[in-house]
């Protein structure tokens, strides 16, 4: 969709405004005041199993439509929540979907590769590669496409570019009308569009990235974007990261990642998932300890979806399982 002026415009996919809820009981366990800690529900956009990308598509899927494609081909890893949203967005839309994955089809399984299948997104494995790889062969697969008479539109990757990143502009100023008092939003810090979408509209001495290893260069990353939504330079110095959750890379489980999934779970009855929102979640806590957070800040968690890549990270399902089997059973109640 395109505006009077040419601009390109959003198209609808998702639900608007998500929720701003109260975190009491996490607050609690953190030595926070009981209306200190909130959560900002984007993992409850609606379509597609919800998620941050929704408000990045929009604005991509809103060029695509304008300029008339047929197909959106993207990359992403084997559990991409961009990849699984991009395949629901083009179903919505009518559009074919294809997903360059980096790996091979039998090293990965469930979770958001499930739905990419039952969206009816085609996958593409680009084996063991780097991300500048997945995005050569994406623009082969898309000149390939486009050979045979169809219109493709290349999504970036993670949904994030200046473009993309205009949906958490809004998200930001969003929140503000939900928030005026907000002290700090914590976000994972990904493919870098969301904090730089809301570093443009809330400044940034209001978001705490937690760099979540998808990217070599956060900080570059997110200022080169914030800059393109600006009409200054954005010095990468001026942003407000943690990089000391990452631990042994992208996919792996850390021992922090673990106590935020369990903490978050058994305070407040939601879920997080082991790569993004449960590293922002540790993030989050080791500012609250090291006083970057304090009691009376009202503190904002950015609730990024991704629970389907829950059942796709095996060791995260087995460390869930076993705080069941660690229980003990009441009286009269016997384990199978």
């Amino acid at each position: 969709m395109t505006s009077a002026s040419g601009a390109p415009q959003p198209v609808p996919l998702g639900t608007w405004p998500t929720p701003l809820d109260p975190l009491p009981g996490l607050a609690r366990a953190l030595g926070l005041g009981p209306d200190d800690l909130w959560i900002k529900r984007d993992d409850l956009t609606g379509l597609g199993g919800g998620g941050n990308k929704i408000r990045k598509l929009e604005w991509l899927c809103g060029q695509a439509v304008a300029a008339g494609a047929t197909h959106l081909v993207t990359t992403g890893a084997p559990q991409s929540n961009h990849a699984r949203l991009t395949a629901a967005a083009g179903a919505r839309l009518g559009l074919e979907v294809v997903l360059v994955l980096a790996g091979t089809r039998n090293a990965s399984a469930g979770g958001n590769l499930a739905l990419d299948g039952l969206f009816g997104a085609t996958a593409v494995w680009a084996g063991d590669v780097h991300k500048d790889a997945l995005a050569t062969t994406a623009r082969e697969v898309a000149e390939r496409l486009r050979a045979d008479g169809a219109v493709p539109e290349l999504i970036p990757f993670g949904g994030s570019s200046v473009l993309g990143a205009r949906g958490y502009a809004a998200c930001g100023r969003e929140l503000l009308a939900q928030a005026p008092d907000l002290t700090t939003v914590v976000a994972a810090l990904g493919s870098g569009g969301t904090t730089a979408g809301l570093v443009h509209a809330l400044g940034p001495d209001r978001v705490l990235g937690v760099h979540c290893g998808a990217v070599p260069d956060p900080a570059a990353t997110v200022a080169a974007l914030a800059s393109g939504l600006a009409d200054h330079d954005v010095d990468a110095e001026t942003l407000r990261l943690r990089l000391d959750q990452v631990g042994a890379g992208y996919g792996a489980l850390t021992e922090p990642v673990s106590a935020a999934l369990r903490l978050t779970a058994r305070t407040e009855g939601i879920v997080l998932d082991p790569v993004y929102t449960g590293r922002a979640m540790a993030g989050l806590i080791a500012a609250v300890q090291d006083g970057d957070i304090a009691p009376g800040d009202r503190t904002v968690f950015l609730h990024t979806g991704g629970l389907p890549g829950l059942f796709g990270h095996p060791a995260a399902l087995a460390e869930a399982e076993a705080g069941l089997a660690g229980s003990a059973a009441p009286r009269g109640v016997s384990r199978k």
